[in-house]
């Protein structure tokens, strides 16, 4: 009986150890079977293939507390984790069966990973990663590469894993060049595209480099990460970047100020506005909208505040700004009726019409867009140049405004464009309209020299300093940032200012007329 009993289980050990072995060998053929769609191109998609091995890694069976699996563009890592898991550092360095022509990576776990997975039901649990020597499988329309072709992924069992208070780090080491670029760590986020199963974002993650060879990537919750790498053509300088920034704040607040107090003096008056009076106003709102936007959107920014709320704030600075660029054109257009046409300017319901367009074309076309492509808007890394170039700190600089190259080059630089360029021509127009009018002498000199001071005083209600955005290369760069910066977070102020001359001329104007009918009444 004894014999009997040592032959079962004998028996039953070695069908436990052949189903284990049976088990991992099933998720290298997988591997294997991956690694071959990315040659012959398989029908399979993607994400089926992925869901695959990380279903048969996640039922795998193995002795020990970790296995290791790998073919030449996959690496597979099982361990089992308790809920006294104290962290986990991984590296490739360590690792075995890796290959030395792969550049060294790693990735480190705290603590928090399984709290709150043991928090509801305290159990064993499998943390799985997987790391792909290929960006063949996340593949999406982005104009971007990705460093070293590396995406590191990990997976706590069938929990989801985020909001951790303390960061997973990863870290990519390279031999290679990053001038020129801009590096983004961003994670694959499933079902955010429709034409593939994914789309990089950079919600939850911030990005460092501790030195010129290394990416960390700093992310709340688990996915597959990588480090996406952008061309960049114009970086800012980083010892500009304390000056500009503050700049940049105090020239939007004096902005906000202003503009706040033009509307409310303009409410407190409270008579009946002509249609250019209308318009001074929609544009001073519009800039309103576009400074108090703009000065939330580095706040909104941060890794701890959700993508979904930078996304939302980076659509609505987009459409502060079309809206800014549209009421500035319509400045012009008004300003060429009244040049041009002189007293045949009816227009039945004009200013409605006006706001039409000034409000809806940008509103239509930021709908559009988040319909389309939601994607466009999000985390923006601004580029950074160390002129020393030892990396030693440096740390990208994130807003909320337009991720996309091809959105921002035609609904941003294209549309601004067009606007300058039309405005540019209409003030042209006017100050040789001015010119003639002074030459032929049919108004005093006095009164054509005043008119061409208020037409001059209009090159800033149609927004030219807005062309200064086209001369960010070569020697103009740096006077280029600076002179945009000053005159374009200014920008409220210096309309508020034209609104106190234009109103001190109006009442002069009348004054002068009470006067003149007061001296004909007493001859």
């Amino acid at each position: 009986m004894d014999r009997r009993v040592v032959l079962f289980l004998c028996l039953v050990l070695a069908t436990s150890q052949s189903g284990a072995a049976e088990a991992f060998q099933e998720s290298l053929r997988w591997m294997k079977r991956m690694e071959m769609a990315t040659i012959e191109q398989e029908s399979i998609s993607f994400v089926e293939l992925i869901r695959g091995l990380e279903r048969r890694l996640l039922e795998a069976r193995f002795e020990g507390r970790n296995l290791t699996l790998q073919t030449s563009i996959i690496q597979t890592l099982a361990f089992k984790l308790g809920c006294d898991f104290a962290g986990l550092s991984l590296n490739s360095a360590t690792l075995e069966r890796v290959s030395q022509a792969q550049a060294q990576h790693a990735m480190q776990f705290p603590a928090e990973l399984t709290r709150e997975a043991c928090r509801t039901r305290p159990r064993e649990l499998r943390l799985i990663c997987i790391y792909f020597f290929t960006a063949h499988f996340f593949q999406n329309d982005i104009n971007a590469s990705l460093l070293n072709d590396y995406v590191l992924g990990a997976q706590l069992g069938h929990e989801h894993v985020n909001n951790l208070s303390e960061p997973i780090n990863i870290s990519f080491w390279h031999n290679q060049s990053l001038e020129g670029y801009t590096v983004n760590c961003v994670f694959w986020k499933e079902g955010a595209s429709k034409q593939h199963w994914g789309v990089w974002s950079p919600e939850g993650c911030r990005t460092e480099q501790p030195s010129p060879t290394q990416v960390l990537c700093r992310c709340n919750h688990l996915s597959y990460f990588a480090v996406l790498m952008q061309l960049s053509p114009v970086p800012v300088p980083a010892g500009l970047l304390a000056p500009l920034t503050y700049i940049s704040l105090v020239g939007c607040s004096i902005s906000v100020m202003a503009s706040l107090l033009t509307i409310l003096l303009h409410c407190h008056a409270r008579k009946k506005s002509d249609s250019i009076t209308h318009i001074h106003m929609n544009l001073h709102a519009s800039v309103l909208l576009l400074n108090v936007t703009f000065l939330l959107s580095s706040a909104l920014a941060m890794p701890s505040v959700p993508g979904s709320a930078c996304m939302v704030l980076a659509a609505v600075l987009h459409y502060a700004l079309l809206s800014c660029l549209t009421w500035m054109a319509i400045e012009g257009f008004n300003l060429y009726l009244l040049l041009v046409r002189v007293y045949n300017i009816y227009i039945r319901r004009y200013v409605f019409k006006l706001c039409a367009v000034g409000w809806g074309v940008p509103a239509f076309l930021v709908l559009l867009l988040l319909a389309v492509k939601s994607s466009a808007y999000g985390r923006h890394v601004i580029p950074l140049s160390d002129s020393q170039r030892n990396g030693t700190g440096l740390q990208n600089v994130s807003i909320c405004w337009v991720r996309s190259p091809e959105v921002h080059s035609i609904l941003v630089m294209g549309y601004g464009g067009l606007t300058s360029l039309f405005n540019l021509v209409v003030l042209a127009w006017a100050l040789r309209a001015l010119h003639k009018l002074k030459a032929r002498k049919k108004v005093p000199g006095t009164r054509a020299c005043r008119d061409t001071v208020t037409v001059l005083g209009l090159t800033v209600l149609l927004g030219t300093s807005w062309a200064l955005a086209f001369f960010s290369f070569g020697v103009f760069l740096l006077p280029q940032l600076f002179l945009f910066t000053i005159f374009n977070s200014l920008y409220g102020f210096f309309l508020f200012l034209w609104f106190c001359c234009q109103k001190c001329r109006s009442e002069a104007e009348v004054e002068a007329e009470m006067e003149a009918f007061s001296s004909s009444q007493t001859q």
